[in-house]
Formats: C-alpha cells, sequence, structure tokens
C-alpha cells in the first residue's frame, strides 16, 4: 500500500452504500469503518478513492451475504483534482473486495479503476480492465 499523490475528498461516510465491481459475489456493500482514519471528535469517519474500509455485504450470494470484508473503493461521484491539472468523477461509487494485505477476491473488475487506487493496490492494477 503505498501514498496516494492527489488530494482526494473523502466523500464516503460510514454507512454509505456502494456497488461491488468485482465478480466475488457481492453486489451492494454498506461502510462500516475506515481503515487507518485519524478524525476529529464527533466526526463520521470518510472513505476516498483508494481508502481500505470495512465493509458488511448487504446484497449478493447467500454464502457472502450479512458478513464483513475488508474493500478498496475504486470510483467514487466526487470530483476531485489530479496534481496534473484535470478533474475527474465517475457515475458511481464502488469498490472491490479484498484480504487483509490488499488482494482482490475476484478476478476480474467491472468497469474503469481510478489511478490513484490502482497505483495504491498493483493486485488490483493487474486484474483492472480499464485504468482511468
Amino acid at each position: 500500500m503505498q501514498a496516494i499523490k492527489a488530494k482526494i475528498p473523502r466523500a464516503l461516510p460510514t454507512g454509505a452504500m456502494l456497488v461491488c465491481a468485482d465478480n466475488s459475489g457481492a453486489r451492494e456493500l454498506q461502510i462500516i469503518s475506515v481503515i487507518n482514519y485519524k478524525g476529529v471528535r464527533r466526526r463520521y469517519p470518510a472513505a476516498g478513492v483508494g481508502d481500505m474500509v470495512v465493509v458488511s455485504v448487504k446484497k449478493g450470494l447467500p454464502d457472502i451475504r450479512k458478513q464483513i470484508h475488508y474493500a478498496v473503493i475504486i470510483r467514487q461521484k466526487k470530483e476531485y483534482r489530479r496534481p496534473n491539472g484535470e478533474r475527474i468523477k465517475f457515475e458511481d461509487n464502488a469498490a472491490v473486495i479484498v484480504n487483509e494485505k490488499g488482494e482482490p477476491k475476484g478476478t476480474e473488475i467491472r468497469g474503469p479503476v481510478a489511478r490513484e487506487a490502482a497505483e495504491r493496490f498493483p493486485k488490483i492494477a493487474t486484474i483492472a480492465s480499464i485504468l482511468v
């Protein structure tokens, strides 16, 4: 896990619903907490692209539902600015289920993956179909 080069707004607080973009069997995820989040008192922990979160599977296959997993956020609707000046945003908020080391559980990722998440987690970059 490496550092992020862009200043990404943390637009997804705890409780936010995400689309699961891989073929692990989950379809909808809910953020429970954010890994390595150091916040202000009484502020909800929030995450952005490239952050690792703890999620609960709300919709999906019966064997994976109602379980807690780690996930990496690969897309967010909130626009953010890259160091070269371009701004980027996506159509949905999406994540990929991973283990504690950041290795994805699925074998393919549907849709684009933000470059910031791919740089931080190289194993996600190898199975991504499109890097934006």
